[in-house]
């Protein structure tokens, strides 16, 4: 038997992060050299260690696992990352892997499938359970709101109508309305309600 694959795993939840480290560290190929609780800990780890595979969650304080992932790749562009997190929605599974994940897990499936995962990531191949694959196949072809209307739509979940959202967005009313009618339009929806519900169901928005 080879050294053993050396993770950081990298989670805001003190408990969480402790739960998949000692879960690992019962495989005797698989050892846990470090942790993280932010994306910025998580780079300087990163930096540090020079983990085989890093298990990164998505949703944390200073910096999320998005921004630590895209900044480690592009340091780093042999990194091996796998996002393990709660988020369902499309749009983060399509966020993490375009910023460089080469995995993306859902914390649900803790257990064997991460174990089996780490290792499949170790020796190179990408991990896209069947569950997650079908998520990102049913937006596809991919039809994503711009940045601005990401601006709107957070505005229109909370509750803004189409003058106070231009006045926030520094555009006329008119130009609100454009926003908000292509947001319903790319997303399927039939009024603000429902574009907020869709929304938060595919990761543009998320409940806090």
């Amino acid at each position: 038997m080879g050294d053993p694959v050396r993770v950081l795993v990298v989670d805001d939840h003190p408990l969480m992060r402790t739960g998949i480290a000692a879960m690992l560290d019962r495989e005797p190929d698989i050892t846990v050299v470090g942790e993280a609780g932010n994306g910025r800990e998580a780079i300087e780890r990163y930096r540090e260690l020079r983990p085989a595979v890093t298990l990164m969650d998505l949703r944390m304080p200073e910096l999320d696992g998005i921004g630590a992932i895209a900044a480690i790749v592009t340091e780093f562009p042999d990194a091996r990352i796998v996002a393990l997190t709660t988020y369902e929605g499309d749009v983060d599974i399509h966020r993490a892997l375009v910023a460089g994940a080469c995995g993306y897990l859902l914390k649900g499936m803790v257990g064997t499938e991460v174990v089996s995962a780490t290792r499949a990531v170790a020796r190179g191949e990408r991990v896209i359970p069947t569950a997650v694959a079908q998520r990102l196949a049913e937006h596809t072809p991919r039809v994503d709101l711009t940045e601005r209307e990401q601006t709107v739509l957070t505005l229109v979940a909370k509750g803004l109508r189409d003058k106070d959202i231009a006045r926030v967005i520094g555009r006329t009313e008119h130009t609100a309305k454009i926003h908000v009618k292509s947001i319903l339009a790319k997303l399927g929806a039939a009024d603000r309600t429902e574009a907020v519900s869709i929304a938060i169901a595919r990761g543009y928005l998320h409940a806090e």
